[in-house]
């Protein structure tokens, strides 16, 4: 199931759901938009607290990092350092990978 906020460009969608907000209705039983503000709100935060600046060319791994962060936030700090552990088992990324094209822009000015 898909909740939206009435925006018109979520029309047509299937399986879908919209709260009102444009008549101030935020939510109706389990429809309502809070958990992706919430997402949002945070990956907001980590952009202009941590970051400054998301490269086009990763922008999957930030929103990953991101997303992992949301699952876990209401884990005890024990529980999410566990869980970032196993997230990492088994798992490198090397740095001729992460500098390989991929036909995105990486963001970078030059000098």
């Amino acid at each position: 199931m898909i909740y939206t906020d009435d925006a018109r460009a979520y029309k047509g969608l299937p399986n879908h759901e919209a709260v009102k907000h444009s008549v101030s209705e935020y939510v109706r039983d389990q429809v309502h938009t809070n958990g992706i503000e919430s997402f949002w709100s945070l990956l907001k935060r980590g952009y202009q607290g941590i970051y400054h600046k998301m490269s086009p060319k990763h922008l999957d791994r930030y929103v990953r990092e991101y997303s992992h962060r949301h699952n876990v936030r209401e884990c005890d700090t024990i529980d999410q350092m566990n869980s970032l552990v196993e997230g990492m088992r088994l798992k490198r990324l090397k740095y001729k990978d992460l500098i390989a094209d991929n036909g995105l822009d990486s963001g970078a000015r030059a000098a």
